[in-house]
C-alpha cells in the first residue's frame, strides 16, 4: 500500500457560521492541496469534512497518517468514542444524539478502505502543513465573502 500523509484543518467565522476546511496530501514528491466552504456550519463539522474530503480523493487503498489539531477528531478514534457511540446506537454517554453523525459515518467507511493512523498536532504552532491547512480553510471563508 502507498504511504500517504494527510494534514487537515477546519475553521469557522463564528461557531456556527461560515466555515472552511483545508487538506494537504503528501505522497513522495507529490503534494495536493484541497479546500472548501460551507455557508452555515460549525468548526467541528469543518474539521471532520477536511478529513473526509482528504481521504476521498485517494484512488486506491493507502496507509495514511492523518495529522489534525482537532482533539474531537483524533480522540474519537484514539479513545474509542466512535466504537462506544456505535454500540449505543449513535448516542453519547450523556444520552444525547451524536453530533455530525453523517460525517462520522462517512469517515468510518473511509477508514475501512484505508489504513488510517490519527495523529494530534498542536494548532497554530510551528507545523508548516498544519499552518497551511489553516490558511486554506480560512482562505475558503474569505473567498466566499462578498467583496473579498
Amino acid at each position: 500500500m502507498k504511504q500517504v500523509e494527510l494534514y487537515t484543518d477546519g475553521a469557522c467565522s463564528g461557531n456556527p457560521g461560515p466555515g472552511g476546511w483545508g487538506a494537504i496530501l503528501l505522497y513522495g514528491p507529490y503534494k495536493k492541496e484541497l479546500s472548501g466552504y460551507e455557508p452555515q456550519t460549525t468548526n467541528n463539522r469543518m474539521e471532520l469534512l477536511a478529513a473526509v474530503e482528504g481521504l476521498s480523493v485517494l484512488r486506491e487503498p493507502c496507509q495514511v497518517c492523518l495529522y489534525s489539531d482537532s482533539s474531537y477528531l483524533v480522540n474519537a478514534f484514539a479513545q474509542g468514542w466512535l466504537d462506544n457511540w456505535q454500540r449505543r446506537g449513535w448516542v453519547t454517554s450523556s444520552k444525547q444524539p451524536v453530533l455530525n453523525q453523517d460525517l462520522w459515518q462517512r469517515l468510518l467507511s473511509l477508514t475501512k478502505l484505508h489504513s488510517v493512523r490519527f495523529v494530534k498536532v498542536k494548532g497554530h504552532s510551528d507545523n508548516e502543513y498544519n499552518n497551511r491547512c489553516d490558511q486554506l480553510a480560512t482562505g475558503a471563508i474569505k473567498a466566499a465573502k462578498p467583496g473579498s
